[in-house]
């Protein structure tokens, strides 16, 4: 299995949507692409060649329906996953018919979509979502099975606090903010404050730091935020 991370291309107009998309699939681990029309779109996804396209249908420049088509005419059989406001049988027949891989109507519950990406990755590739487990100190994580062990022995975390560890795996000795900890942990439309990060940041020392109040991997950066170190 290559350690390789999946490449997804978002074509999407909406900036907010593109944005707040971007950030969470590259939580999620994967690399991103972005274009913001459909001709870019077009052309990135023939020359930068993605394992999958997120694609809008309402698109300047060229629609979703007719990047996808242009696509397929020129024998080219990347996953696409087709975002659009129009939810009718008819709109959806015909993604699918051009060959659209999954076909998710706005508005769409993040969860879902990330779901369905998976779902079309493990189709397309077999070992999409393997991650290798990651250890720090007497800790282990199984990023795929969303398991955690120290010292042999599970640990329970909540799903929140699972998603804010993983973030900083993905990330060791980048420090971020607690805006930026909020928009990839609990997603870009979340309106939290800094107090729930310092909670969360605080049962992740005591569940994971050898001595939570001289911790050696979860750190507080003096008025920046916080650092993983391994």
């Amino acid at each position: 299995m290559s350690d390789k991370p999946r490449r997804i291309l978002v074509v999407e107009d909406d900036l907010a949507i593109l944005t707040g998309l971007s950030m969470n699939l590259r939580f999620e681990g994967y690399d991103i692409l972005q274009a913001q029309d459909g001709r870019q779109g077009l052309a990135r996804a023939l020359d930068d060649a993605p394992d999958l396209v997120v694609l809008d249908v309402m698109l300047p420049e060229l629609n979703g329906f007719e990047v996808l088509k242009e696509l397929r005419q020129r024998g080219r059989d990347t996953p696409v996953v087709v975002l659009s406001a129009k939810g009718a049988e008819m709109d959806k027949i015909v993604g699918l018919n051009l060959g659209a891989d999954d076909y998710v109507v706005k508005p769409f519950g993040l969860q879902e979509l990330l779901a369905r990406i998976k779902a079309v990755l493990r189709r397309r590739y077999p070992s999409a979502g393997q991650a290798p487990p990651v250890g720090f100190g007497d800790v282990q994580v199984d990023l795929t099975a969303k398991t955690v062990t120290r010292a042999g022995q599970p640990v329970e975390l909540t799903a929140q606090e699972f998603k804010l560890l993983a973030h900083f795996l993905a990330h060791p000795g980048r420090t971020f903010s607690r805006e930026e900890l909020l928009s990839a942990a609990w997603g870009y439309a979340y309106e939290g404050s800094a107090r729930t990060v310092d909670n969360f940041m605080r049962q992740l020392r005591l569940k994971l730091e050898p001595d939570p109040e001289s911790p050696v991997h979860f750190l507080t950066v003096r008025g920046l935020g916080y650092r993983f170190d391994r």
